[in-house]
C-alpha cells in the first residue's frame, strides 16, 4: 500500500459530524492549521469558526502547540490532488454542547453578552451560541437604541429554547423587575415613618423630586423641598445628588413613600422668638399682595400679614393702590405666633393720625348737627305750633350740642 492510499484510509476515518481532537500546528492571517490525533488528517480552524468578534484577534484563542476539540464541518481538497484537508470548528462544537445544555432550561437566569443591534432587539451570545432579546424583553421601559447593550454582560432568563429552528430567546426585563420588586420588598421592610434616610435623586418633575431609596422611588412634593416658598425642584435639587429626607408617609400597597427635603434642615420659624417680638420696628419686603392685605418678609423665609386695615389711617381698598411687590416698607410687630407660624404686622402703626383729618371730622360733625337744627325749626314753623311747643323746641336746641 503507497503513501496515497495510506492517506485515503486516515481521511475516511474521519467524517463530517465528528467530534475530534486536534493539535494546533500554526497560526497564521486568521486561520490555524491543525492535525486531527490518531489519523494524521490536517485540518483548517478559521477565526470565524472560533469566535462571532470579526475584530478578535485569533492569537487571543489558540496558539502553536495547542489541543482544542472541534467539530469536523467538511472536507477541503486543495488544488494539489494529494492535499486532502477539513473545515473545522471550535464555535460550533460549543454552540452544539449549549444547545445541549440549554434543553429543559427555560426559566433560568444567565449571563449573556450583547453581540449586535438588529431589527427588533438585540443580538447576544451564550457559551457561543447566539440568542435574541427582543426589544420589548431588554428593560422595563421600551429600548429603542439598543446599541448601548453592545459588547457589555449582564443577566438575562431563558424563555425560549428550540434547538432544531435554532430559537433562543431571552429577556432582561424580567431579570431587572424581579431585582427590583426584591429591593423593594427589602427597602420597605427597614422603611418607617419619621425616621432620616439617605437617598439619591433619581428625576425631576414640576411637582417635585423622585429619589431612589436604593429599589424604591419615595416623592418630595415641591412644597417639602424648602422652607421657601414657590420654589423650583431644579434650584434646589440636581438628578444624582445625595440627600437626607424625612419619611411622612409610606404605602407599600400603593408603592408610595411620601419624603420631605426640608424637615431635614432648620427652619425659618426655629427660635423666631429670640429674633422678633411684639413691638419691634424692622425693614421687610412686600412679597405679595392679596385682597385682605400685604405679606412682608421680616426675616428670611418669614412672612409677615400686614392687614388691609393695619396699612394705612386712610381707607384701603386694595392693597394694590398704595403697595407693590418689592417695595422695601417699615413694620411694627404687633404679634407673634411661632406655633401657628404667624407674625402679625402693621404700617399705619409707624404713622401719625392725621390732624387735619381729624379736624375735618369734627367741622364737619358740627356743620351736620347745626342743620338738622335749621330743618327742625323750619319744619315746625311751617306747621305753626303754638308757642308752647317753639318754647320746648327752643329749649332742646340750646341743649343740642
Amino acid at each position: 500500500m503507497n503513501e496515497f492510499e495510506d492517506l485515503l484510509n486516515s481521511v475516511s476515518e474521519v467524517n463530517p459530524g465528528d467530534v475530534v481532537t486536534a493539535e494546533v500546528l500554526t497560526v497564521d492571517n486568521d486561520q490555524a492549521n491543525v492535525v486531527i490525533e490518531g489519523t494524521g488528517v490536517e485540518g483548517v480552524l478559521t477565526l470565524r469558526e472560533l469566535t462571532n468578534d470579526r475584530d478578535a484577534d485569533i492569537n487571543d484563542f489558540v496558539k502553536t502547540g495547542d489541543t482544542v476539540e472541534v467539530l469536523v464541518l467538511r472536507q477541503v481538497v486543495g488544488k494539489d490532488t494529494d492535499t486532502v484537508t477539513f473545515l473545522v470548528s471550535k464555535k460550533r462544537l460549543e454552540a452544539r454542547k449549549a444547545w445541549d445544555k440549554l434543553v429543559g432550561r427555560e426559566g433560568e437566569v444567565v449571563t449573556v453578552k450583547g453581540t449586535r443591534a438588529v431589527k427588533g432587539g438585540l443580538s447576544v451570545e451564550f457559551e457561543g451560541l447566539r440568542g435574541f432579546i427582543p426589544a420589548s424583553m431588554i428593560d422595563t421601559r421600551f429600548v429603542r437604541n439598543t446599541e448601548k447593550f453592545v459588547g457589555q454582560e449582564f443577566e438575562a432568563k431563558i424563555k425560549e429554547v428550540v434547538p432544531a429552528e435554532n430559537r433562543f430567546i431571552l429577556s432582561r426585563r424580567e431579570v431587572v423587575e424581579e431585582k427590583a420588586a426584591a429591593a423593594r420588598k427589602e427597602v420597605f421592610s427597614k422603611l418607617e415613618e419619621g425616621a432620616i434616610v439617605k437617598g439619591k435623586v433619581a428625576r425631576l418633575t414640576s411637582f417635585g423630586a423622585f429619589i431612589d431609596l436604593g429599589g424604591v422611588d419615595g416623592l418630595v412634593h415641591v412644597t417639602e423641598l424648602s422652607h421657601e416658598r414657590n420654589v423650583s425642584p431644579k434650584s434646589v435639587v440636581s438628578v444624582g445628588e445625595e440627600v437626607e429626607v424625612k419619611v411622612l408617609s409610606i404605602d407599600e400597597e400603593a408603592g408610595r413613600v411620601s419624603l420631605s427635603l426640608k424637615a431635614t434642615t432648620p427652619g425659618p420659624w426655629d427660635g423666631v422668638e429670640q429674633k422678633l417680638a411684639a413691638g419691634d420696628v424692622v425693614e421687610g419686603k412686600v412679597k405679595r399682595l392679596t385682597d385682605f392685605g400685604a405679606f412682608v418678609e421680616v426675616l428670611p423665609g418669614i412672612d409677615g400679614l400686614v392687614h388691609i386695615s393695619q396699612i394705612s389711617h386712610k381707607r384701603v381698598e386694595n392693597p394694590k393702590d398704595v403697595l407693590s411687590v418689592g417695595q422695601e416698607v417699615n413694620v411694627k410687630v404687633l404679634d407673634v405666633n411661632a406655633a401657628a407660624e404667624r407674625v402679625s404686622l402693621s404700617i399705619k402703626a409707624l404713622e401719625e393720625r392725621p390732624a387735619q383729618a381729624e379736624n375735618e371730622k369734627n367741622v364737619n360733625h358740627v356743620h351736620v348737627v347745626q342743620n338738622v337744627k335749621l330743618n327742625v325749626i323750619t319744619n315746625f314753623q311751617k306747621l305753626k305750633l303754638d308757642s308752647q311747643w317753639l318754647t320746648c323746641l327752643a329749649t332742646l336746641n340750646c341743649n343740642y350740642k
